[in-house]
């Protein structure tokens, strides 16, 4: 890693939740469950850095990316280059062990890959996919201002996070704690409570003092 870069993979833990984000990559706490497992070993297999050529398709693995724009970098799972439009359209495809996600925490680390390929090859990227195993299939996924604003906003959220060090508080869904595999260190109950029960007692003081 370059010095005061982000890695892409860390903008899906922060959009996912910022005391997730914070607990790995500012505390630098991990701990591995089924499910992180289970997305390590499917990396693997597809992270074999082969590059495959089919008539005007190439297809590169294991793609080192970088943008020093954004400050952002890491490693893609696979780049399609399409050398029958001229100039060459660049598709950017990530692997996730899940399915399909409404919200759109696995698109914005596919936006950033799109980022840093733009920035290195000089080229505008507007389609990518991302290949979910659990529903063995692609879901296109369009690269638009939408979506490069929420990207970039994440991106610098993240360096805020870093830049300040500190671990926010967990955040209000409850539902994203089922299945993280930092819910034992994280605590999110416990850090629930106690801040319900300050702000109950901030209110208290202030009724008191207009009383």
């Amino acid at each position: 890693m370059e010095e005061n870069t982000i890695a892409i993979s860390a903008l899906q833990h922060y959009a996912f939740c910022p005391r997730q984000f914070s607990l790995i990559h500012v505390e630098q706490v991990w701990h591995e469950n089924y499910f992180t497992a289970d997305g390590r070993l499917l990396h693997e297999r597809v992270d074999s850095g082969e590059i495959e050529q089919r008539g005007n398709m190439r297809y590169e693995r294991s793609v080192s990316v970088v943008s020093h724009q954004y400050k952002i970098q890491g490693k893609m799972d696979l780049l399609e280059i399409d050398s029958s439009h001229k100039p060459q359209r660049f598709f950017p495809v990530e692997y996730k062990r899940g399915k399909p996600k409404i919200e759109d925490w696995d698109k914005i680390q596919l936006c950033a890959q799109a980022l840093c390929i733009e920035e290195m090859r000089s080229t505008e990227v507007t389609e990518g996919a991302i290949w979910y195993w659990e529903v063995r299939r692609r879901e296109a996924v369009n690269i638009d201002q939408a979506l490069r604003n929420s990207t970039i906003h994440i991106i610098a959220e993240a360096h805020r996070l870093l830049e300040e060090g500190k671990t926010p508080l967990p955040i209000a869904d409850q539902s994203r704690c089922k299945g993280c595999s930092l819910v034992d260190i994280c605590q999110p109950k416990a850090f629930r409570k106690d801040c319900s029960r300050k702000h109950l007692e901030n209110l208290f003081f202030e009724n008191k003092a207009v009383d």
